[in-house]
């Protein structure tokens, strides 16, 4: 996020200085590490939560239209950002990877379907397929059909369009611009705290970690980007707008495929649907990766807990976020949360042979000697105040003063494949004269911005077509179809 909104100001007031500050001795080594995150880009073609069912049984896909609308903001100005020379190669930090969506059951086959009716007629969605046979899914997916007892149904939205991102290499691209055009990039150096002067500038005391080292700068412009760990930050501001807002972090664990000959038979990233009860960000996935030019393969979400607010925060993260003014938020949510609280205890309990028991729904003859589990990043789910109480919230959420002189990103997914969008935010609430004056060179870099992609079907064409081949994502991947030319498959 911060990558993302430094390169952004660089284009429109190459003149600004800017200063960035990272705690650990690199750059994306917390969530937007590689192996940190599914790195889906998430456009809301697989994953289901985004498209939940109704109780007289239709599908509301309002969620992913407007997500998906997002991401193809994301795309363009990457696109801008390579033909203009922000970005470098593309292959570096996108890929074309087909995303898909994988049900079994007979009453979810048939939400399957429905979904499929109400996403394909959508521009945004337009390719999606149909897949409910057993030899076509063979041949799509190799891997999680040997084995299959196919007397229960299976279905699968598949979808050509997909991609996958490295959001570390991504954002060491981001900072490698800035750094080159004199932003200054320190390392090391966490920020301790933020104090509000008279004049609405900010004093930003800055620590150097290596060498103890402190010192204080003045700026007329602060924005939080620091994952897990903006919300103690925002809380030293002490801005009534952050006043109610807590957080609760969720760590997580993924399988990683250590057999290459498993991996060359999975090119796709499969997602499922979450277990009755279980929150959103236990949605089970498949995940092929391409990170350093290599392929991958991912299984999980595995949640764990931990108070800690970021990967490599401390223990007494959690404790020290509860303010006077947030405590009936976080009491409010312990009492209505009970289904995550009952889902955290039943994932903590879980051995490595549960954990690998749990992937067989995916990779039926799934082995543990070809896997190795690792941890994941750490997520800090939004409380919100409502009420006297308090509810949480797995969405993202940009904090900003009523001056415009500050202000942050809370949450977690979809997170940073929506990191524009958000950021295009910060922009028009922060520095809203500027705005105006910027619209012009922002249309350069974000064509469609203020349009719906969705209400407009020739611009969206437009637009996909010029971004795929600036990203080089034109090409059909591993023969599968190409984006614009399938209709619904059932076979």
């Amino acid at each position: 996020m911060s990558a993302t909104l430094g390169a952004l100001l660089r284009q429109l007031q190459p003149e600004w200085s800017i200063s960035l500050f990272e705690r650990l001795d690199a750059a994306a080594a917390e969530s937007s590490d590689p192996w940190n995150n599914a790195g889906t880009g998430h456009s809301a073609l697989c994953e289901l939560n985004y498209s939940p069912q109704n109780p007289d049984g239709s599908v509301d896909v309002s969620k992913a239209i407007d997500i998906n609308e997002r991401f193809q903001v994301s795309r363009q100005f990457w696109a801008y950002a390579v033909e203009h020379g922000v970005l470098g190669d593309p292959s570096r930090f996108i890929n074309p990877i087909p995303h898909v969506s994988f049900v079994h059951g007979a009453d979810n086959v048939d939400y399957l379907r429905k979904r499929y009716e109400a996403l394909s007629r959508h521009p945004l969605f337009e390719g999606m397929e149909y897949i409910d046979g057993q030899d076509e899914f063979a041949r799509r997916l190799p891997l999680m059909a040997k084995g299959r007892d196919f007397s229960d149904p299976v279905a699968l939205n598949w979808t050509d369009a997909g991609t996958d991102i490295d959001f570390g290499s991504l954002t060491k691209e981001l900072l490698a611009y800035l750094g080159g055009s004199g932003a200054d990039l320190a390392f090391g150096h966490e920020v301790r705290n933020l104090t509000r002067q008279s004049d609405g500038t900010w004093l930003v005391k800055v620590r150097n970690l290596r060498t103890r080292q402190s010192r204080t700068l003045i700026s007329k412009f602060v924005f939080v980007g620091a994952g897990g760990g903006a919300l103690p930050l925002l809380q030293k501001a002490d801005i009534k707008e952050a006043k109610g807002f807590g957080g609760f972090p969720v760590s997580g664990q993924f399988l990683r495929c250590t057999n290459p000959d498993l991996i060359g038979q999975h090119e796709a990233k499969v997602y499922g649907k979450a277990a009755v009860g279980a929150p959103p960000m236990s949605v089970p996935h498949l995940d092929t990766r391409v990170i350093n030019g290599k392929p991958g393969l991912l299984f999980g979400p595995y949640a764990g807990w931990t108070p800690k607010f970021l990967k490599d925060g401390k223990n007494t993260d959690l404790f020290k976020s509860v303010k006077p003014n947030n405590l009936f938020s976080l009491l409010g949510v312990g009492v209505t949360e009970l289904g995550l609280t009952k889902y955290l205890v039943s994932e903590l309990l879980k051995s490595e042979a549960g954990k690998v028991y749990t992937m067989e729904e995916f990779i039926p003859r799934a082995d543990g000697r070809d896997w190795e589990l690792i941890t994941a990043g750490q997520r800090v789910q939004v409380i919100r105040r409502k009420g006297a109480g308090g509810v949480l919230e797995f969405g993202t959420a940009v904090i900003a003063a009523e001056d415009g002189s500050i202000a942050g990103l809370l949450g977690a997914s979809p997170g940073a494949s929506t990191c524009v969008t958000a950021m295009l935010d910060v922009l028009q609430r922060c520095f809203p004269r500027e705005y105006a004056e910027w619209t012009p060179k922002l249309k350069d870099m974000v064509p469609s911005l203020g349009v719906k992609l969705s209400e407009n079907q020739p611009l969206f064409h437009e637009v996909w077509d010029w971004t795929s081949k600036a990203l080089r994502l034109d090409a059909a991947v591993s023969g599968n179809t190409p984006r614009h030319a399938g209709v619904a498959q059932t076979s």
